[in-house]
């Protein structure tokens, strides 16, 4: 059986976690000046993927991640 590859473009966007994969909030690239800081704030880290996701996610990323 031949080995999985890993997609490159999923391993730069998700982290795995213990309880699945952990990925950064979208709209925090550039033109930050007309957004309200409260909403810069809470774009802020990371979150959880969701469990709709989760099978798509681990198929790009079949090996243990860090």
């Amino acid at each position: 059986m031949p080995k999985l590859k890993t997609n490159r473009g999923a391993a730069k966007r998700f982290r795995r976690t213990a309880n699945g994969f952990k990925h950064k909030r979208t709209n925090k690239a550039h033109i930050l000046t007309k957004m309200a800081p409260k909403r810069k704030r809470r774009l802020k880290g990371f979150n959880a993927v969701s469990p709709a996701d989760l099978p798509a996610v681990k198929r790009m990323i079949p090996k243990k991640g860090r």
